[in-house]
């Protein structure tokens, strides 16, 4: 069998022999929309839990479209455009401002933002970037269930009409992305950001990959989302090729749960035994950017690789690291003594980075990771304490000799980590 991994631009390829192959395991989402247009209408036609967009905008002055970073695949070329088009039939009067959601992560450029949106948008619309640690830019909203301050960026807060853009997708720790997320931590205080990322929700078993019963980051983030009063959102599901393969509009929680439904039945799998080694990437550029965001598919890798097996990932990590305090974490704390600490800090005290690090010591502690990757990242990702290789061929000998199984190690692998839910059958 030939594994083809995405990994940036291109793919990590191996041959691996057919008995050692415990599957290839992919969503079965259906083909994407013949026309994403189409699609797009249709969703706005006959919204969820909401009037529809147009009538909203009939009653507003003012309109805040919240909308995707540079590091997420959002397709806003697409929905952005429906958006405002929506938004100016119902009131061709409405003064409307694109705040970017970047929540933590560095400011998106000028140049990405136009490669986002397109140039016509990017020059004909207001745009403004969030900061998050802009105090002055921050609304107090109170507190959120989990005990953390809410603020909330100004513009998102005193505009007549709340809306957002998005994709839905399995996520590592909120269970699935979209719907309220644009909100926290899309465009959050940073303190309200740590607070909801802290090392107490982190560590509890119901903030895990597909999980959103119990799970107090989704709790947090669901009221966050209703204290902004965010009123309508265009989320849509997309394919490993970033295509538009549904969309759902109308209110964040009767559209999000819609979307979320509709996952459901696409991206589970079941692995029919745990796997000596899993072979995994983040889905490609831009998501496989940094060591940061790989983490993601390290999380869907773990529950189907046995304890002391080894997690492949391959990722071109153009970006490298992904910040300079998660890579002192993982270089100079130890993964036992990480959880412990982390553990142990207050939900206010929570440090920038720190849920990524916990859940990758999480995984460290018990896994091994070798990455697949250009040789530029090697140095930095041995720093990190993981192992690098520059072909998944290296990779593959590396996890089957860290296994202690060899040639005989059981490999599963899942090709677009971030785009899966999978179990290990008992």
């Amino acid at each position: 069998m030939r594994l083809r991994i995405p990994s940036g631009r291109s793919f990590a390829e191996a041959d691996v022999p057919d008995d050692r192959l415990i599957g290839v395991f992919s969503p079965s989402l259906p083909p994407p929309a013949a026309d994403p247009l189409v699609e797009t209408d249709r969703a706005l036609d006959a919204p969820s839990g909401s009037p529809r967009l147009e009538e909203l905008a009939s009653r507003a002055a003012t309109a805040t479209l919240l909308c995707s970073d540079h590091t997420r695949p959002v397709p806003s070329r697409v929905l952005v455009p429906a958006l405002l088009r929506r938004l100016r039939l119902g009131n061709p009067d409405i003064r409307v401002t694109l705040l970017v959601g970047t929540g933590c992560h560095r400011a998106s450029t000028g140049a990405e933002l136009a490669e986002k949106f397109g140039p016509d948008v990017a020059m004909r619309e207001r745009i403004v970037v969030h900061d998050a640690g802009d105090a002055a830019a921050m609304a107090d909203l109170g507190r959120l269930p989990g005990g953390g301050t809410l603020k909330v960026n100004r513009l998102a807060v005193e505009t007549d009409l709340l809306l957002a853009e998005g994709f839905v997708e399995p996520h590592f720790f909120a269970g699935f992305s979209g719907g309220r997320k644009s909100v926290l931590p899309g465009v959050a205080a940073r303190e309200t950001v740590l607070a909801n990322h802290c090392g107490a929700f982190i560590a509890d078993p119901r903030a895990r990959l597909g999980s959103l019963e119990g799970n107090p980051v989704h709790r947090d983030m669901v009221a966050a989302a209703r204290a902004a009063r965010l009123a309508f959102v265009l989320n849509v599901a997309i394919d490993p090729g970033k295509r538009i393969v549904r969309a759902f509009a109308g209110g964040f929680e009767a559209a999000h749960a819609e979307a979320v439904a509709f996952l459901r039945r696409h991206v589970g799998v079941r692995v029919p035994e745990a796997a000596d080694v899993c072979v995994t990437g983040n889905g490609g550029a831009p998501l496989d950017q940094n060591v940061y965001q790989c983490v993601k598919c390290m999380a869907a890798a773990e529950p189907v690789t046995r304890e002391g097996g080894c997690i492949v990932v391959c990722a071109e990590c153009a970006d490298g690291h992904g910040g300079e305090s998660f890579f002192r974490m993982l270089r100079d704390i130890e993964p036992a003594q990480m959880l412990r600490r982390f553990a142990a800090v207050p939900a206010e005290k929570t440090e920038p980075d720190q849920w990524q690090a916990q859940i990758l010591a999480r995984i460290a502690l018990t896994r091994g990771v070798v990455f697949v990757t250009p040789e530029r990242n090697h140095a930095m990702l041995r720093q990190m304490r993981f192992r690098a290789a520059a072909t998944l061929d290296e990779g593959l000998a590396l996890a089957r000799a860290l296994c202690g199984r060899g040639d005989a190690a059981r490999i599963a692998a899942l090709p677009d980590g971030v785009s899966v839910v999978p179990e290990a059958a008992p």
